[in-house]
């Protein structure tokens, strides 16, 4: 067994690297006469953005981009939606980030042209001017309050049901105006309600992890800031990295998944935090074994303390411009629809299996009652208590699998002081 002082400090690496703070990596040398153009960035489109928290550290070569060489000195013109990056403070320690568009550079083409048509104009426009004019941002922009009403059709997944709680946690935790900390928005000017607003109706990923801080103890990685419509957060590698490891790594995977599931369910803010899809791609692992949830996109709310009001007009009457902007002019099923067991139910379908698979069984690794227990938690005919048994069974089995070594740094509190190891 590893020693301890390699165990803590593989377990403190971890938390760091998807957390986003420093690590010593080599160093990412920058491209002579290389820049972030407007266009790129989004700029030439504020207000109808993000925001502009990271720009100066973008224009400071604070964050630079991986894997473009001299002589090519431009930035690609290609449909990518994230590009990989590293970060640093001092220029001395660097730490992998994920830079991200809200949505494709082709998607945004098709909202902001969709933004013009919806004031009569064919070719092009002011896109913020046009959005400024909205009944909706009119109502937002003479209130100081985030009301249930003004993100009403919007097709973001955790405004489905939103509470007024739910509303107020978002402006509380906005990263992107000079005096967070307010559940008014009396320190909002109006172009940081109108970013606000844009953010909530293309994709809610940036306000999920400043709503959920990976430091209170969230699976979510760090947020850094947005500058245009380009938001950066901690980078991490990605799920499938696992699939040839050992079982004890993707048996400690699954057990995590599993645990981050019971966790979003139940928690001491008394949000019901679910999936409404899910992916292998939504999921990211530390250097230290840690998994966080990287796509926040798809996360839906309910909120068990305050409850939610059921819509009783129809939907036509609540949609506008806002509510295509994210590609889609659908909006899920309703809260009152969604069952307890959902969350586990999509990854014991759609992950589990591809971390514990037959072959384990059938070489006699893994308990055959595994597989038998997925299959019950990925049935949607199964009682919500059945599937919530299933995935108790679940953790009780892959348990004994996971280890106390430097691959799983993250347990070194548990490993350390816990009689059982």
């Amino acid at each position: 067994m590893a020693s301890a002082e390699a165990l803590v400090g593989a377990w403190w690496r971890g938390l760091l690297f998807c957390l986003g703070m420093p690590l010593v990596i080599s160093d990412p040398s920058p491209i002579p006469g290389y820049t972030f153009t407007r266009s790129f960035l989004g700029l030439d489109k504020c207000n109808a953005c993000v925001g502009t928290s990271i720009c100066k550290k973008l224009y400071k070569e604070q964050i630079r981009l991986e894997g473009w060489q001299p002589p090519q000195l431009h930035l690609p013109s290609d449909n990518r939606t994230s590009y990989e990056a590293n970060y640093t403070d001092d220029l001395k320690t660097w730490r992998p980030v994920v830079l991200s568009r809200l949505v494709s550079p082709d998607m945004h083409q098709l909202a902001d042209k969709s933004i013009c048509i919806s004031a009569g104009k064919r070719k092009s426009c002011s896109i913020e001017t046009v959005l400024r004019a909205t009944p909706r941002f009119q109502n937002l922009n003479n209130s100081n309050i985030l009301l249930p009403s003004m993100v009403q059709g919007l097709v973001t997944p955790m405004l489905r049901c939103p509470s007024q709680r739910l509303l107020d946690r978002i402006v509380h935790r906005y990263f992107e105006v000079a005096d967070v900390g307010s559940v008014q928005m009396k320190h909002f000017t109006s172009k940081d309600k109108l970013r606000l607003l844009y953010t909530l109706a293309v994709n809610q990923q940036p306000l999920i992890l400043q709503m959920f801080p990976g430091n209170e103890g969230w699976p979510f990685p760090r947020y850094h800031g947005s500058c245009g419509r380009l938001m950066m957060w901690a980078g991490c590698r990605p799920l499938r990295s696992l699939y040839p490891s050992s079982l004890a790594q993707r048996s400690d995977a699954a057990y995590q998944i599993l645990h981050i599931t019971q966790s979003l369910a139940s928690n001491s803010l008394h949000f019901h935090l679910y999936y409404t899809s899910v992916s292998e791609d939504m999921f990211g692992i530390a250097e230290d074994g840690r998994h966080f949830i990287t796509d926040a996109s798809i996360i839906g709310i309910i909120d068990l303390q305050e409850g939610f009001h059921t819509e009783t007009d129809t939907q036509a009457n609540h949609t506008d411009v806002f509510s295509c902007l994210s590609g889609s002019c659908v909006r899920g099923p309703s809260c009152e629809t969604i069952r307890s067991s959902q969350s586990f139910r999509l990854i014991c379908r759609h992950v589990l299996p591809k971390l514990l698979t037959s072959t384990d069984v059938q070489s006699s690794r893994l308990p055959r009652r595994v597989i038998s227990e997925l299959t019950v938690c990925s049935d949607p005919t199964q009682s919500d208590q059945r599937i919530h048994k299933a995935v108790q069974i679940l953790m009780d089995t892959l348990q004994p699998f996971r280890q106390c070594n430097s691959n799983f740094g993250y347990r070194y509190p548990e490993c350390r002081y816990s009689d059982k190891f």
